[in-house]
């Protein structure tokens, strides 16, 4: 009875051992497999703003500020902004 006990016995170790040692490999193949559904935030690119003077569409910056040409002065704008329609003013 003794010998039969003890069969048992090493046999559930060994389906223990098993279990354990599959579940370690599942769980490592997952989280390896899952780190490639993360995106990379810090890849992705801005687009630059580029500012002109109304009056003076050859000036051109990165920044916004007056125009540098003598006399003017103006507000730089938003490249995007001279390609919308202008306003109509009634009178």
């Amino acid at each position: 009875m003794l010998f039969i006990h003890s069969l048992i016995k090493k046999s559930m170790k060994k389906v223990t051992l098993m279990a354990i040692a599959i579940l370690f490999s599942s769980i490592t193949v997952f989280a390896a497999h899952s780190t490639n559904l993360v995106t990379d935030t810090t890849k992705t690119k801005t687009a630059k703003v580029i500012y002109t003077c109304t009056m003076h569409t050859d000036v051109v910056s990165y920044k916004p500020g007056k125009c540098p040409k003598t006399g003017c002065g103006m507000t730089l704008v938003k490249k995007s902004d001279l390609k919308k329609k202008p306003a109509t003013m009634k009178m």
